[in-house]
């Protein structure tokens, strides 16, 4: 039988973007086992309900502490040593650098970095000494003989070939970790007033949550009687979170509604006359590809990750990062015109289900193991 591994910095998310891959490789046979932080009771007990055996590890995805950084990689390079995986699946940063590191010390046969986004020093262009750190790490980690580096925009396939030398075939770009078609139906638009847009996401600067706020005092002074509601969870240990506080005094001041994090996002999405995500830069938002599932026109960036859920005009506007004002108009413009929202939104339903669908990416994953598998002469 052969052995997975697959080492992820948060329970929540290897639940809500790879658990359908880890409860497929069962499904297929394999000995799947999972490490992750513990800070999850209900994720925790979702990995172990499909069969899959779990591993605490005591990583914080935020912290720099050179000590505790030091043990997270001792315990990552020890889980790797007792477990002996033929094949090591690796997502978010900490546990591709420190697992590829580990990886190629103990000769582990099959090795996978998923890389869902460059990361919080990649969204300036500012290359000072943590940014040359990082691309450093990447290059030493992602040296596996027999490896595969998946990305999930073409921009960050880009960024990454320039970091390591690993030929073009093993760089592989698969658009986002899919959205499961049959729990995000189509839900025709709202015809309720007042209209609802909403914005989903971590409340972090970098998703663009300040712009969204300014966006929608802007609306509202000029007479447009919409809510705008920010769904997502306060992210204090993320070097970009926004305080508490801040997010508690745009509630009072009733510049936005705040939902919080909630675990009911289909039923959030078509309450949405309008989805959007002003983001700074991404792998490739589940949430949009969720959205356009659900039949929701899309208002986002022109940046990596976010521009590639998106057909301009089609089933949705670009506009500038870090820029209130275009998102204001372009907010405004799409909430006067009931037709073109609702031609969007039937085209973001097809979009989905072409380019989006949750078995694509599943079917996508086994191939890569399979591949790498029969590189061993193990297959």
């Amino acid at each position: 039988m052969t052995r997975l591994l697959f080492v992820c910095n948060c329970p929540a998310f290897f639940v809500s973007h790879r658990l359908p891959i880890a409860e497929a490789c069962i499904a297929a046979g394999y000995d799947v086992h999972v490490a992750t932080a513990t800070t999850d009771a209900g994720a925790l007990a979702a990995i172990t309900r499909v069969g899959a055996q779990h591993h605490g590890l005591l990583l914080d995805r935020s912290g720099t502490h050179p000590l505790h950084e030091a043990r997270t990689f001792a315990q990552i390079f020890r889980l790797i040593h007792q477990l002996r995986p033929k094949i090591l699946h690796l997502v978010t940063i900490k546990p591709v650098i420190y697992g590829g590191l580990a990886a190629r010390v103990l000769g582990t046969p099959c090795g996978v970095a998923a890389i869902s986004g460059m990361g919080h020093l990649f969204i300036n262009e500012d290359r000072g000494i943590p940014r040359r750190l990082l691309e450093w790490a990447y290059r030493s980690a992602l040296k596996h003989p027999n490896g595969r580096v998946i990305v999930q925009n073409p921009t960050d396939r880009d960024a990454l070939r320039k970091l390591h030398s690993m030929p073009e075939e093993h760089n592989l770009l698969i658009p986002g970790s899919g959205v499961d078609l049959k729990t995000f139906t189509q839900a025709p638009l709202p015809t309720d007033a007042p209209q609802i847009v909403v914005m989903p996401a971590r409340m972090l600067w970098t998703k663009g949550v300040g712009e969204f706020v300014a966006a929608a005092r802007e609306l509202r002074r000029q007479g447009v009687s919409a809510r705008f509601v920010l769904v997502g969870p306060h992210d204090p240990h993320n070097p970009a979170g926004i305080p508490l506080e801040q997010l508690e005094c745009w509630r009072e001041n009733a510049d936005v509604e705040w939902w919080g994090h909630r675990q009911d996002m289909p039923d959030v999405l078509a309450k949405a006359t309008l989805v959007v995500l002003p983001s700074y830069r991404e792998g490739l938002p589940k949430c949009l590809i969720e959205a356009a599932a659900v039949g929701r026109p899309i208002i986002t960036t022109d940046t990596p990750g976010c521009r590639d859920t998106v057909n301009p005009g089609e089933t949705g506007v670009l506009v500038p990062p870090r820029d209130a004002g275009a998102l204001a108009r372009a907010m405004g413009q799409l909430l006067s015109q009931p037709d073109k929202l609702r031609s969007m939104g039937r085209q973001a339903r097809i979009k989905a289900e072409r380019e989006f669908g949750l078995p694509r990416v599943v079917k996508a994953h086994l191939e890569i193991y399979e591949q790498l598998m029969a590189a061993t002469g193990e297959s």
